[in-house]
């Protein structure tokens, strides 16, 4: 079994130190990945570590212990989170209770103490895993959980084949209970079998996943999860109360829990919001739109469709197979797809028919592709190749190889423009976010939450893009920017540190100070006077 990871956080360096010293961690079952001076630091930290378990004081400067667990609850809901404190108060006790700590513990706290609560602490952590692997009790649950009927009826639903009336007196009947929310999100959950190791009980993998999610979900939200095809499908009712952010972060922590608890990869795609059940079809396709974005985005996480496609431009409604899998092919790649696709499409063309009906199949593929094109409003002439007139080139394909040819090189050329545009958004975003920030780094609230908001994006694929466009995270980023605003303050103004603080978004001088410090080795009074 690898060692489960820690972050130790305090304000006082030798402490820190001490316990890290101190302490056999290998024996304990942990290895210290970090640690942190206080909760601002160790907000920056988590994200990059990923922590199994945070040990943190309670009294620290600019965040306390209080807040940061606080801060981890909405963000990492599966962290263990351990409190050590000097002061034996009823009130912070009481609320360490209430964010669901693992321990709260005393000062001083000796080396033989620590080892037990650590031990005892890799104990249960082994005892959740063990109980997730236990295959006799996952098989039991699985055959529980299997009411044939009720899968009909949902996957009914999520493919439009069932009346509004009749969808709600069937959700009433099953005790299905997501009626009456002002919407609902769809996700689609995607096991990457693929990358399971051959000895462990592949078939029974989906059934811990499902459970896991299941669990997670329902402390949440009012969901109904079920199998349609080979995949996992959690329709979520959005309450009040509830934001179609939180659940989407909750999403991504079940991804992280999957990884980290069962030793498996998977990918969920979300679709786009619908007010009313009987529009859950559209949510169903938009969510399988965005599980054919694993092979451009990267799988083992959340794929939100209103972020690999930003712009609403709607969706191309295509019933036959063939149709369906060359427009993925083409939006998604790679070549041999398109080239497969493109195959079926002209190879339905050996069939014995009047040659009207060719004329009329060419027509229909060739409108397929068009309309691809409109939606995504790229260059027709430059996809064509051509600036004559497009039926004037239907018109002279008199082959079933030219057709072949043309369809190929088309599709290659559009799956070329939709890349080209994908890049060119993620760069338009980052180019739109520092734009914001440049203009709003003075607000002490300005946070991931609230730019994305501005960019209707989801705060976990901002995360990923700024980090891999720029290099910085979003919040280093941001304290680059205030920093540089201060040195010009500091530079070309006489006002007081503290007002340069609340000029550049910071609401407390000591932590401007301490920032400030950090960054530049020296205070920014002494800044100033060294110029």
């Amino acid at each position: 079994m690898s060692l489960y990871k820690i972050m130790l956080v305090d304000d006082e360096e030798e402490v820190r130190k001490s316990i890290i010293k101190k302490i056999d961690w290998e024996d304990t079952g942990f290895e210290v990945v970090g640690d942190a001076e206080n909760g601002e630091d160790a907000l920056e930290k988590l994200e990059l570590w990923e922590p199994d378990v945070v040990f943190t004081d309670i009294r620290m400067p600019y965040m306390d212990g209080l807040a940061l667990t606080e801060k981890i609850r909405q963000r990492f809901p599966s962290m263990k989170v351990v409190i050590f404190s000097g002061f034996d108060d009823f009130e912070y006790a009481q609320r360490a209770i209430q964010l669901n700590v693992t321990e709260y513990i005393l000062k001083p706290v000796n080396v033989e103490e620590m080892t037990a609560i650590l031990k005892k602490i890799r104990r249960n952590l082994d005892e959740e895993i063990a109980m997730r692997r236990d295959v006799d009790l996952l098989r039991e649950r699985y055959i529980a959980s299997l009411p044939i009927m009720r899968e009909h009826f949902l996957n009914d639903l999520v493919e439009g084949n069932m009346p509004p009336q009749a969808a709600e007196e069937k959700l009433k009947e099953y005790e299905i209970d997501i009626l009456g929310a002002p919407k609902w999100l769809l996700s689609i959950i995607h096991v990457e079998t693929e990358e399971l190791d051959k000895s462990i009980h592949r078939e029974l993998i989906p059934i811990s996943v499902k459970q896991l999610v299941e669990e997670k979900l329902g402390a949440y939200c009012r969901f109904v999860m079920f199998h349609s095809s080979e995949e996992m499908v959690a329709i979520c009712a959005i309450d009040e109360g509830i934001t179609q952010t939180g659940l989407i972060e909750l999403l991504s922590d079940i991804c992280k829990e999957c990884r980290k608890v069962l030793e498996v990869s998977i990918t969920i795609a979300v679709g786009q919001s619908c007010s009313s059940l009987r529009n859950i079809d559209r949510s169903f396709r938009s969510a399988m739109d965005a599980l054919g974005y694993r092979a451009i985005v990267g799988s083992g996480s959340v794929i939100y469709i209103n972020d690999v496609e930003p712009v609403n431009r709607g969706k191309l409604q295509l019933d036959q197979r063939e149709e369906s899998e060359l427009v993925a092919a083409i939006k998604f790649g790679p070549k041999d797809k398109i080239e497969t696709a493109v195959g079926q499409i002209v190879g339905r063309m050996d069939e014995k028919v009047h040659i009207r009906q060719y004329q009329a199949y060419i027509l229909s593929v060739a409108s397929t592709v068009t309309q691809l094109v409109q939606q995504y409003d790229l260059n027709l002439s430059d996809i064509l190749d051509t600036d004559r007139d497009y039926f004037e080139v239907l018109s002279q394909m008199k082959k079933k190889e030219d057709f072949y040819h043309w369809l190929l090189a088309v599709a290659g050329r559009i799956n070329d423009a939709l890349g080209e545009e994908r890049d060119n958004t993620a760069k338009n975003v980052i180019r739109e976010a520092k734009q914001y920030i440049e203009e709003n780094y003075s607000d002490p609230e300005l946070s991931v939450e609230k730019i994305c908001r501005h960019l209707h994006m989801s705060p976990a694929y901002f995360s990923t893009i700024f980090k891999k466009e720029t290099g910085q995270t979003y919040i280093t980023y941001l304290t680059e920017v205030r920093l540089n605003k201060a040195v010009e303050l500091l530079n070309k103004t006489d006002d007081k540190t503290y007002i340069i603080a609340a000029k550049v978004g910071y609401q407390e001088q000591n932590y401007f100070s301490y920032v400030f410090k950090k960054r530049f080795g020296v205070s920014p009074t002494k800044y100033r006077g060294a110029k």
